[in-house]
C-alpha cells in the first residue's frame, strides 16, 4: 500500500510543485506557457493557483501524515501560503485579476474549496496581511454575474471562503444555489447544468463536489443547507459509484463531453467521496484506490502529457489540443488534481491500507462477480 501512496504522492507532486514554487518567487507568469489560446492569458495564473490548491489541501491538512511525506508537506504547506501571498498582493509581479471578465469567479471559487477543505493549515495559516488581501480579492469577484449554470456554485463558494476566513457572508448566494440546482436534479445520482442534462464530467468538475462540501459547511448555519444535507449526499454517493463503473480494466474511460482536457479531475467526486467516507456500500476503498491509481499511471505514462519544462499540455492521453474549448488555457488544465483528494487521508486508513481489489471494470471484464447495478428514486 505505501508504494500505491508513493505512486500518488509522486504524481501530485509533478504536477503542482512547478505551479506553487513559481508563484511563491513572483514568476509565475514569466515561466507558465501562456502562449496557448492566448487570448486567456490574463486568466491563467489564477486559474493555475485555484486549481492546483483544490486537489491538494488535503494532504495540506492531514494531520497524520506519514514520517517520509512530512518534509514535502511541510514544504507544500509553505508554497501554498506564499502563493496566496503573491498572487493577491497588489505589489507583486504575479498579482492576479479577480475582477475582470467573468473566468475569476470561477477560479475564486476553486481557490474558496481549497480553503474549505483545509480549514486549518491553509486559511488559518495566512498571515493577517495576507488574508486581508485575500478577502479583498474574493469580494471583488461579487461584480461578477453567474450565468444560470454551475456557475452558481461559484457565487455560492466564494462566500464560504469568506466564511472560513472569518468574513461576513451572503447567504443569499448560498441558498439560491442549493435551491435551483435541487430543481435540476434529473434523477439516479445526477443532475442537469441549466435547464438541460449535460453527458459531461461537470456533476464531478463542480456541482456535486461543491454541492456537498456547501451543504456540510453551512448546516449549522443555514436551515435549507441542513435540509438538503443527506439528500445531497445519497445521490452524490451514487454518483461517484457510477464513476467508478466508468474505470475500465486497463485505467482508460469515457472520452465525452466539455473539458476533457481536466484528465483525472473528472473523478473528483469519486475521490471525495473516498475521501469523506461516503462511497456507496457496494464499493469497498480499495477498490477505488486501484482503480483512480489505474487511472493516474495509465493517463501520466504519456510523457508529452508535460511540455519540456514540466508544464501540463492540453489532451488526455498525452498533448491533444484539438481535444481543448477556447476558454481553457494551460492553468486551466491544473484541475487534475482533484484526483489526489484521498491523500488527505492517513495511511492507516481502509483507503489505503486493505489488500489491493479489483474494481467493477476489471472484475467483469474478466468474468469475475460482481453486484448488478441499479438507479437510485
Amino acid at each position: 500500500m505505501e508504494k500505491t501512496r508513493t505512486i500518488w504522492q509522486n504524481a501530485m507532486q509533478k504536477i503542482a510543485l512547478p505551479v506553487l514554487e513559481a508563484l511563491s518567487k513572483e514568476q509565475l507568469k514569466e515561466r507558465m506557457p501562456l502562449e496557448f489560446h492566448g487570448d486567456r492569458a490574463l486568466y491563467a495564473p489564477l486559474e493555475a493557483l485555484g486549481r492546483t490548491l483544490l486537489g491538494v489541501s488535503p494532504f495540506l491538512e492531514l494531520e497524520k501524515v506519514p514520517v517520509e511525506e512530512k518534509q514535502i508537506q511541510e514544504k507544500m504547506r509553505q508554497l501554498a501560503v506564499e502563493a496566496i501571498d503573491k498572487a493577491t498582493d497588489p505589489k507583486s509581479r504575479d498579482f492576479v485579476v479577480f475582477d475582470q471578465g467573468g473566468q475569476p469567479l470561477v477560479d475564486a471559487a476553486f481557490l474558496s474549496h481549497a480553503l474549505i477543505r483545509a480549514p486549518e493549515h491553509l486559511a488559518g495559516k495566512l498571515p493577517e496581511r495576507v488574508k486581508k488581501n485575500l478577502i479583498e480579492a474574493l469580494k471583488r469577484t461579487r461584480t461578477i454575474t453567474a450565468c444560470n449554470t454551475n456557475w452558481l456554485f461559484f457565487s455560492a463558494m466564494v462566500e464560504a471562503g469568506l466564511s472560513v476566513l472569518g468574513e461576513a457572508y451572503d447567504p443569499m448566494r448560498v441558498v439560491y444555489a442549493l435551491r435551483v440546482f435541487e430543481e435540476w436534479y434529473v434523477g439516479d445520482g445526477m443532475y442537469g447544468d441549466g435547464k438541460w442534462f449535460h453527458f459531461d464530467y461537470y456533476n464531478s468538475f463542480v456541482i456535486q463536489p461543491m454541492y456537498v462540501d456547501l451543504c456540510d459547511y453551512f448546516a449549522d448555519e443555514i436551515p435549507e443547507a441542513a435540509e438538503k444535507r443527506e439528500r445531497v449526499t445519497e445521490r452524490a454517493s451514487r454518483y461517484a459509484g457510477i464513476l467508478e463503473r466508468l474505470i475500465g480494466p486497463e485505467g482508460s474511460y469515457p472520452v465525452v463531453g466539455r473539458s476533457i482536457c481536466y484528465r483525472f479531475g473528472a473523478f473528483q467526486m469519486l475521490s471525495q467521496a473516498a475521501l469523506q467516507h461516503r462511497l456507496p456500500e457496494e464499493l469497498s476503498p480499495a477498490g477505488v484506490r486501484c482503480a483512480l491509481t489505474a487511472v493516474i499511471q495509465r493517463t501520466m505514462a504519456f510523457p508529452d502529457m508535460f511540455d519540456e519544462n514540466g508544464w501540463l499540455r492540453p489532451g488526455v492521453a498525452g498533448y491533444q489540443p484539438e481535444l481543448a474549448e477556447g476558454y481553457i488555457n494551460i492553468g486551466s488544465l491544473y484541475l487534475c488534481t482533484a484526483v489526489f483528494l484521498p491523500l488527505g487521508l492517513s495511511e492507516e486508513d481502509s483507503f489505503w491500507s486493505s489488500p489491493d481489489e479489483e474494481w467493477s471494470g476489471k472484475k467483469v471484464w474478466s468474468g469475475q462477480k460482481i453486484r448488478i447495478d441499479h438507479a437510485i428514486e
